[in-house]
Formats: C-alpha cells, sequence, structure tokens
C-alpha cells in the first residue's frame, strides 16, 4: 500500500499531528468553504489542485504558511502515484479523499467519523455505496492506521471481514444504517477511530492499541502474539487480545463499584490469566514462566502476582496492596439506593438507570472510604508533554480504580470534584503543566468545598515551575508511578499564596491582547522578560512542530534573548512605568532596567532563579522571615533583602529588577546567580505609559498604557515532594 498510496514520512506526519494539536478547525467547516463557499474557485469537479490543497492546509490547520516540503509531501500521497514537482501544480486530488482522511485523524466520537466519511462518497445523498466507494473509505482507514504505527497486515483481513457482514447479499452496496452498525461491532476499528470507552461496568473492555517489546500470549486464542507486534490491551484488567480477538474476548472483569450489599466494605481479589510481568511469584517466590505460555494470575487491585497453583493458598480478601493508601476501593463506592435501606440487588434494569444518572456524580453514587486512607483524586490532561499524558491517564486507570481518574479534556475538573467532595482527607494529583495546575487551583477555589483537598503535581508541561519548587521534578520521563505514589504518601503540606491581578486600562484606541488569567500562582512580568515569551509564543503557535520537547524550548529562548538583546525593546523601561510596593514609591532612578519580575515562587522558565541564592547567615531564615511580620510587609533595604529567603506562604512576593535580555539569557543558561533584588511586599501597583509586553505564569501578551493592581487572594494547600539527597534546594524547602 505504502507505493500505491505514496505515504508520508513519519517525520512528516508527526509534524502534521503537531499542527493539528493546535488547530480547533473541523474537516466539516473546511469542505463547506469549497463546496459553496470562498474556496469554490479551486474545486474542479470533486478535485483540488496542488493551489487548493495548500489552502486546504492553511485553513484547516490555522497556519499562515505550511512549509513546503510537507504540503508537497501530503498532497503526493493522495495521489496514484509520486509525481514530479515541476508538474505537481499541473495533478489534482479527490477532496473526497482529503477530507476523509484528515476526519479520521481529528477527535470526535467514532460513530460521528462513520457518518461522516460514508456521507462524503455519497454524492448523490441516496444512503448507498457502491463497493468501491467504500474501498476508498477502507484505504483512507489503513492509511491512517500504517502512520499510527498499527500492524496492517492484520487489520486488513478485519475490515475485508466487516465488509463481507455487510454486504451479506452480495448486492454490492451498502446502506448507511449498515455501514454504521458493522463499524460499531468491529472493535479494532472503533479503537483506531479513537474511541473513549466510558465505565458502565457491564463487562465492557476499554480496548487500547498497544505495541509489546516482550512476548506476550492473547488471553482468548493463547498463542503469541509477537515481539514488537501490536495487539489490543484493556485498560481496566489487562486482558490482551490479538485485534482479529477482540470481538470474541470475554467480558472484563473488573466492577469498578459495589453493587450489592454484601459487596460493600469488603474487597475481594480480582484475578486475571496472565500480565505477571515480574516473572516472579509473590507467594512462593519462584519464577513464573511468563515466556513460554499464557501463565500466571495477577490481581487488578492489588497487582499481585501468582502461580495458578498457588491460588487456593490465597485468601479471598484483597488489601489493595502498596497503593491501599491511594486506591478508592470498589467496595467503597455503592449507588445511593443501597443507602436507603432497600434490601435488594440492583438488577440489571436498575444498574443501566445508575449508569444513565451518570456513575461519576455524587448523585449516583456513595463513597464511604476505608479510615485511615487518603483516596487520590487523579486529574490528567492527555495533550500534555506530547503522548506522555495519554500514558499516564492509561496507566492510572490500571494502578488506581479508573473512577478516580478524570480526563480533563472531556468533561474538565468539576466532575471529579463533585464525585469527591464528601470524601474526607482525600488528595489531589494534578497531570499536567502549570496551566493546568492553575486550572485545577481556580475550579476548587470557586468549587466551594466542606475540604480544600491538598494538590500534588505529576510535571507534564515544558517549564513545570510549580512543580519543581514543590519537589515533583522538572518534567516526568517514564519513571516508576507505583514509586511517585508511594513519595506522595510521605509528601508534606505546605499552604501556597495566590494573587489577584486587577488590569485597568487608560483611555486610548490602542487595543490590548485579552489579559490571560487574573489569578497568580507562579509570577508576573513587564518588560524584557515578556518580550522573549511572546515571541515565543507567537512562533511557537506558528510552527508547533519546532517546539516539540524541552531542550529544543530552551534553544529557542536563548535565540529570542539574543535578538531581543541586538533590538533592546524595553529599553529605559523605568521611563515607562512608575511602581508603588503597598502604596509607597519604590525608586528606580538609579537604575537601567529592561524588565521587572514578581515572583511568588522561586523558579521561572524552567527552572531560573530570578531572586537567586541567598548567602545564610548563621540563624534560622525562615524564622527571621517570619518575625517581620505585619511590621516588615515592605522591605527594600539591600543588606536585608540579601537575607531573604522565597517563601511560598509568607504572603509577600519577591520583585526583581532585570537588566536586559543578554542578564536573562545569563540567568537562563546559569552563567549568573540572579536579577537585581528590589523589594519583597504584600501589594504592588504599576501604572504604565506604553504599550508593554507582560506575563502571568508563562502566557504573554502585549498591554496598552494601564494601571496594575497586585494583591493577596488566598491560599492553598499543596504538597510537597520528599527532600532531595543533595542539599542546597530553594529556601524553605531545604
Amino acid at each position: 500500500m505504502a507505493k500505491e498510496r505514496g505515504l508520508i514520512s513519519p517525520s512528516d506526519f508527526a509534524q502534521l499531528q503537531k499542527y493539528m494539536e493546535y488547530s480547533t478547525r473541523k474537516v466539516s467547516d473546511v469542505l463547506k468553504l469549497f463546496e459553496d463557499g470562498e474556496m469554490a474557485e479551486y474545486l474542479q469537479g470533486d478535485a483540488i489542485g496542488y493551489e487548493g490543497f495548500q489552502q486546504f492546509l492553511k485553513i484547516y490547520l490555522e497556519v499562515d504558511n505550511v512549509p513546503s516540503r510537507l504540503s508537497l509531501a501530503l498532497f503526493q500521497s493522495f495521489q496514484t502515484s509520486y509525481c514530479l514537482e515541476e508538474t505537481v501544480k499541473e495533478d489534482v486530488v479527490c477532496l473526497s479523499d482529503v477530507s476523509c482522511y484528515f476526519s479520521l485523524l481529528e477527535g470526535g466520537r467514532p460513530e460521528d467519523k462513520l457518518e461522516f466519511t460514508f456521507k462524503l462518497y455519497d454524492t448523490d445523498r441516496n444512503g448507498i455505496l457502491d463497493s468501491s466507494e467504500v474501498d476508498k473509505i477502507i484505504i483512507q482507514m489503513m492509511r491512517v492506521a500504517e502512520y499510527l504505527d498499527w500492524e496492517v497486515s492484520e487489520l486488513r483481513p478485519i475490515l475485508q471481514e466487516m465488509m463481507k457482514e455487510i454486504d451479506c447479499d452480495g448486492s454490492g452496496s451498502v446502506s448507511l444504517a449498515e455501514w454504521l452498525r458493522a463499524g460499531a461491532t468491529t472493535v479494532p476499528l472503533l479503537v483506531l477511530l479513537g474511541l473513549e470507552m466510558t465505565l458502565k461496568d457491564n463487562g465492557q473492555h476499554m480496548w487500547r492499541p498497544k505495541r509489546f517489546p516482550r512476548p506476550v500470549y492473547c488471553n482468548l486464542c493463547e498463542s503469541s502474539i509477537g515481539l514488537g507486534k501490536q495487539g489490543l490491551s484493556c485498560n481496566l484488567c489487562k486482558y490482551v487480545v490479538h485485534d482479529q480477538c477482540a470481538m470474541k474476548a470475554q467480558p472484563c472483569e473488573v466492577s469498578t463499584y459495589a453493587k450489592s450489599r454484601k459487596d460493600i466494605g469488603v474487597q475481594s481479589h480480582v484475578w486475571v490469566r496472565g500480565g505477571c510481568e515480574s516473572g516472579r511469584c509473590d507467594r512462593c517466590q519462584k519464577k513464573i514462566r511468563i515466556y513460554h505460555s499464557l501463565v500466571g494470575l495477577h490481581c487488578v487491585w492489588c497487582h499481585l502476582e501468582i502461580h495458578d497453583d498457588c491460588l487456593p493458598a490465597m485468601g479471598h480478601e484483597c488489601d489493595c496492596g502498596l497503593l491501599r493508601d491511594h486506591i478508592l476501593r470498589p467496595s467503597s463506592i455503592y449507588p445511593s439506593v443501597l443507602a436507603s435501606g432497600q434490601e435488594r440487588k440492583i438488577s440489571k434494569t436498575n444498574q443501566k438507570t445508575v449508569d444513565d444518572l451518570n456513575l461519576s456524580t455524587s448523585e449516583a453514587l456513595r463513597i464511604d472510604p476505608v479510615s485511615n486512607t487518603h483516596p487520590l483524586l487523579v486529574f490528567v490532561n492527555p495533550k500534555s508533554g506530547g503522548k506522555q499524558g495519554e500514558r499516564v491517564l492509561w496507566k492510572f486507570q490500571y494502578l488506581l480504580n479508573p473512577r478516580q481518574v478524570f480526563n480533563l479534556l472531556k468533561d474538565g475538573p468539576e466532575p471529579g470534584l463533585r464525585f469527591f467532595r464528601d470524601v474526607p482527607d482525600y488528595r489531589v494529583l494534578v497531570c499536567g503543566g502549570d496551566g493546568t495546575v492553575g486550572w485545577i487551583l481556580e475550579t476548587i477555589d470557586k468549587a466551594n468545598l466542606p475540604f480544600v483537598p491538598p494538590v500534588a503535581v505529576l510535571p507534564l508541561g515544558t517549564g513545570n515551575d510549580l512543580a519543581r519548587c514543590l519537589r515533583w521534578g522538572g518534567g516526568y520521563e517514564g519513571q516508576n508511578l507505583g514509586k511517585i505514589l508511594k513519595d506522595l504518601e510521605t509528601s508534606k503540606v505546605v499552604h501556597m499564596d495566590r494573587w489577584s491581578v486587577e488590569v485597568i486600562p487608560q483611555q486610548t484606541e490602542e487595543k490590548s491582547d485579552p489579559v490571560p488569567f487574573q489569578i497568580i500562582n507562579n509570577y508576573f512580568s513587564i518588560g524584557v522578560d515578556a518580550s522573549i515569551a511572546h515571541r515565543f509564543h507567537i512562533m511557537r503557535e506558528k510552527y508547533p512542530e519546532k517546539f516539540n520537547s524541552r531542550m529544543k524550548n530552551k534553544l529557542w529562548y536563548f535565540e529570542f534573548a539574543t535578538s531581543e538583546s541586538i533590538f533592546s525593546t524595553c529599553k529605559k523601561l523605568e521611563e515607562s512605568l512608575t511602581v508603588e510596593i503597598c502604596g509607597k514609591p519604590l525608586d528606580l532612578s538609579n537604575l537601567s532596567l529592561e524588565g521587572i519580575a514578581v515572583l511568588n515562587i522561586p523558579s521561572t522558565h524552567g527552572g531560573s532563579n530570578l531572586w537567586g541564592d541567598t548567602k545564610r547567615p548563621h540563624s534560622d531564615i525562615h524564622g527571621i522571615n517570619q518575625a517581620l511580620g505585619a511590621t516588615a510587609k515592605v522591605i527594600t533595604d539591600p543588606d536585608i533583602l540579601k537575607t531573604c529567603v522565597p517563601d511560598l506562604s509568607d504572603k509577600r512576593l519577591e520583585v526583581v529588577g532585570l537588566e536586559g535580555a543578554i542578564e536573562m539569557g545569563q540567568i537562563y543558561t546559569k552563567l549568573k546567580n540572579a536579577g537585581h533584588r528590589l523589594a519583597k511586599c504584600s501589594e504592588i501597583t504599576f501604572h504604565t505609559t506604553k504599550t508593554l509586553p507582560m506575563q502571568i505564569d508563562g502566557e504573554p501578551w502585549m498591554q496598552t498604557p494601564c494601571t496594575i493592581k497586585i494583591t493577596h487572594r488566598n491560599q492553598m494547600p499543596m504538597l510537597v515532594g520528599p527532600p532531595p539527597r543533595s542539599s542546597n534546594f530553594f529556601g524553605f524547602l531545604c
């Protein structure tokens, strides 16, 4: 097929996916522009030429310019054979093929994708396709599968079998209803199209495609899937099958809540064959010969792995193993109807009623956790950290109860917070970047919860400054999640300050960009620092594929800092603004600054400490900071500032002056210790007289002349990781 269709390279496909992540357009919207809108001039029957194809990409990907190499490679991939560059503008591609392909790649329900692709080729709108037209859809599906590194040789016979079942009368035509019915029962196809299973506890597996780096055996036919081959794995029970075996798989044995009174309070083992990754029995400590056949059993909840022969010696009750402090046991979750005193087991009808109410709401289910445990509410942003966010979501669905793991892209954080609202002593783990953490904190702040849970961070973003300060690291890179959860058990609570930002624009004809946030969790800056961040932000939105790693981001930041040092767009900043700290003017007359940063945490831009290290006197700095108390809301004395240590919970901000882009680059690359310490204060006001770049927590914007007031809002409980083995960490955390 690769030769026949001219597949683009893996690097081109990765670049295309990166563009699609940042785009909000739908194929259906773009198609309307070509059929009866402003792009109709490019349409030649059902085909478009290279120029029209370029316009399609620009509109769909929401970019001014698509790299010519990528657009040309994509265009050629839709032709029956490769064409020469000098003649490419004379060739055309089928608009339906292009639209079908991109619709399969974009987000959405598989059912909607199946219907959309069918209607693309149903040009006479009679609800019938002939076999050749259906083949065109399948060709695009196969292309997508190959790009996503699926085992196409196994998927092709599955789709062919599906086609035989659709056209059971041999008429050579397929109706929309037949197409949808067949597609909805072909599990591998649904997974390929991005099926997002919802928890219904009806025996339905939560399949995901997985390529196995070691020999694995199918739970259905018990034959080897093959080293490096792809199969389907259930996120709930680790049941593994070949793609073609998925439709015959045994029902999933995992129940995420208690369905009857006898199940409440007592958690039982749930044993599933295979999945013994350690290769050693947890009872007799002897080897499990996992490489020879489907052997051994593993418990879904405590993750014990045992020989089949050791099962009789295992007790019935499960303590949920090493992660028992975090796991919300199914025996602790039960439908609210069981709490009403009705002595009856939930029938299938009643269970469906509970499911229809949305099982993750407090109205449908009640939670009564085991005493002296701290159930973990996990929020995951699947888009963070490339594909890491999605993998983390899958892993937590298995390590914990899937009902305590929430995909933020589906419904946001509100359903999870409502579900846990009355749970005592629970904790929250946010898996994402600083922006995701800020979103969760703001939602918790507005939720009016009876108990405000402490929040930990699994850093999946780019900068991860807050995670660094809380000792959760600069970025998750595939470490053992079980170990991270054990570290969370020994974490301590610190109450982090949060600050309100009020921007009052002056009456001018200029228009400002929208202010990204009204709350500061990390830092705020005006001038050179924000200018570099603003250029970085614009370039990343324009060319997202160039910003796909932390190292690349650092190199880009350094390049923007270098060019900023040449043009000095924020030179003599003190002439364009005045600063008041707690009502008193801050004297900047003797300084030549190009930027001012206001810090709540001692980390910016992925680990840079603008405040710098503090020379510690013999006395206790944390004690000194606290002793200053209300009588020292403002500190500007240089000698005292030398001894001040940043503290997330002292209700004060650190104010730092920046001399220019070169200094910023030196600090960022650790060639210089810090900026110029100006003050510590509990309130700060800026008055600007010209348009200046600004940023809040790494989100930049251009702001016309205005007054900016920053005041203390509240404190939120955050979880600090265990101390690192080496010393010399940020201030109060040492």
